[in-house]
């Protein structure tokens, strides 16, 4: 794991929870020892949410899993936190699984669950021979899973923030050109700006568009300019 990848996981401002999440089953894969393939998902409510994988193959694991309603990963999210199947052909847990698993390729794997916000995320480590995944020597994988739950949540973070600010900035340009809108009809009209104001929204239900548009429509038809959606001025025959 270098200080690119990490730095690269870690940038939530360039990122998203996909792609968080595909970045945590990649570096696995490529960090966990014996590790030849990785899964990530993120739970919410119970659901599988987002679900991102290595190799083509582990994705369809994971759909297996979740159609037998039992298996490792489900174990983990119930609340073992780790579960491990050192050997996939003597696994008698969960014989849905362990078919699946070898079908796609695996012999071991080791699944990981970390809370995430108001979720959790599951790191499954797919190994392809018996006893390749030590849940002793997967400290790696333990702190991928724990920083890929720490960004999901810092992701979404992120994004309520930045609408939160984009909402804020639109709230602000409406409100200052409302303003100046009033100040037009109040030195047309000599009166004041709660009698401004509800000129405007008399025409903004009278016509059924938003009082912004209305005082946007004033602000641009006073500067000379034609107001929105009316003709352009021809300009003359001399």
């Amino acid at each position: 794991m270098t200080q690119l990848d990490l730095a690269d996981l870690l940038d939530v401002a360039a990122s998203s929870r996909a792609r968080s999440l595909h970045q945590v089953a990649a570096m696995a894969a490529r960090v966990a020892p014996g590790c030849a393939a990785a899964s990530a998902v993120w739970w919410l409510a119970g659901e599988p949410v987002l679900t991102a994988s290595s190799h083509p193959d582990l994705a369809w694991l994971i759909q297996a899993e979740i159609t037998a309603g039992r298996g490792p990963m489900l174990e983990a999210l119930a609340g073992a936190g780790t579960v491990s199947c050192p050997d996939l052909l003597a696994e008698d847990r969960w014989p849905e699984y362990a078919d699946a698993a070898l079908a796609a390729g695996a012999r071991c794997t080791l699944t990981l669950s970390r809370p995430a916000e108001d979720g959790q995320v599951c790191l499954t480590l797919a190994g392809a021979r018996p006893g390749a995944l030590d849940p002793d020597q997967c400290e790696r994988a333990e702190t991928l899973a724990a920083l890929g739950a720490a960004v999901l949540g810092a992701v979404d973070r992120y994004d309520d923030a930045r609408r939160t600010v984009s909402q804020l900035r639109d709230a602000a340009a409406a409100r200052s050109v409302v303003d100046q809108a009033k100040g037009v009809l109040m030195r047309a009209l000599g009166c004041g700006p709660d009698e401004a104001l509800r000129r405007i929204r008399q025409v903004s239900q009278d016509q059924n568009l938003r009082a912004t548009e209305v005082a946007r429509d004033i602000v641009i038809a006073t500067a000379g300019r034609p107001a929105a959606g009316g003709a352009r001025p021809r300009p003359g025959r001399r």
